[in-house]
């Protein structure tokens, strides 16, 4: 005990020489208390999810004086909104934060990796499809540019940052817009064809496939191996259980939902401007229906979560699983998007 006391007293003694008195080990405490409680309060401001926004054509004018609306410029609108978003909404780009109070954020993190992922999809599919009319046109100028920029690392803070990357693609996003937006730069085009739109749609649906088995596995499944079903001479490289067992981990199920929220949240948006661009050849098709009944469900995500915490109850046990009604939204969007590509596809 004496040597427990001594050691104690020394240490008491260097904290006191340090901070130079008690007094002032006391004013220490009390500004970390204080910083403490900042942080929480920040965190807890920058935890809040941005609100929609509302997704519009550029109007031009023709030569007759009439106003008619930019094909494309919907698209690219919302995918310039949708990266300034994560850049300027409250906190910043919280992905990368190495100081609190975003160190201890996880939650949006998760839903700007989510949006982050649906910003690159949409990057890419402008680059290599809706701005050339065939597969051996020129790429634009400054979609290859902003392209590879969004898909750079999302969680670098520093030489570069993940920030400094992402700014530099809304600037060749705007350009790209500039030029689409005037009647003199022929050389910017938007091409709102079908076969394009079904590309894109394609991508859509693996995203939301993988999300909806994730969120689906809060629970823990058994589930039959499928992996080569429909082709009798398909091989893999290496032999699976006819049975796997799959469940996403306790600390990852919050981590999934806010990213199938982030990815529902950008995913709405798009399709609201592909609505918009893409209006003529999906009413050929007789898809706008299905369309607006796609972007409905993923709305549906968007409800206000009234717990504290996202309750990972079993199926039909009291408490809820957030997760299994997340599965249920994202699965029933990729369910009508798979019946919108089969419309597209239809003479």
């Amino acid at each position: 005990m004496d040597m427990l006391q001594r050691w104690w007293f020394m240490f008491w003694d260097k904290l006191v020489a340090m901070t130079g008195s008690v007094r002032g080990l006391g004013t220490v405490g009390v500004a970390l208390g204080l910083y403490l409680l900042i942080s929480v309060v920040v965190g807890i401001w920058w935890s809040f999810e941005p609100d929609s926004f509302e997704v519009e054509p550029v109007m031009v004018q023709t030569a007759e004086g009439a106003e008619k609306p930019v094909i494309g410029s919907a698209t690219v609108s919302s995918l310039i909104t949708i990266t300034e978003t994560l850049l300027d909404k409250p906190g910043g780009y919280l992905s990368n934060d190495r100081l609190p109070p975003g160190l201890w954020l996880d939650n949006v993190p998760n839903w700007e990796f989510g949006v982050l992922v649906q910003a690159r999809d949409m990057s890419r599919a402008m680059r290599k499809d809706f701005s050339r009319s065939q597969s051996q046109s020129t790429e634009d100028v400054d979609l290859k540019e902003a392209e590879p920029l969004l898909h750079f690392d999302n969680d670098s803070w520093i030489l570069p940052s993940s920030e400094g990357e992402y700014k530099k693609s809304l600037k060749y996003l705007r350009a790209y817009e500039a030029r689409l937006i005037d009647p003199q730069q022929q050389n910017a085009q938007f091409y709102a064809r079908a076969d394009n739109l079904r590309g894109w749609l394609a991508d859509v649906s693996t995203r939301l496939g993988s999300l909806s088995q994730r969120l689906s596995a809060s629970v823990g499944q058994k589930r039959v191996n499928t992996d080569l079903a429909g082709e009798a001479g398909a091989r893999q490289s290496t032999d699976n259980a006819a049975e796997l067992e799959v469940k996403t981990g306790w600390m990852e199920i919050d981590d999934v939902f806010y990213e199938a929220r982030g990815t529902a949240w950008a995913l709405a948006h798009l399709l609201k401007a592909v609505e918009v661009d893409f209006a003529t050849s999906l009413e050929k098709k007789n898809a706008l229906i299905s369309l607006r009944q796609i972007i409905r469900e993923l709305e549906a995500t968007q409800s206000t979560i009234w717990s504290p915490l996202i309750l990972n109850g079993t199926e039909f046990g009291l408490l809820a699983n957030h997760s299994l009604v997340m599965a249920s939204y994202i699965s029933r969007a990729n369910a009508a998007i798979i019946d919108l590509r089969a419309l597209l596809e239809q003479g």
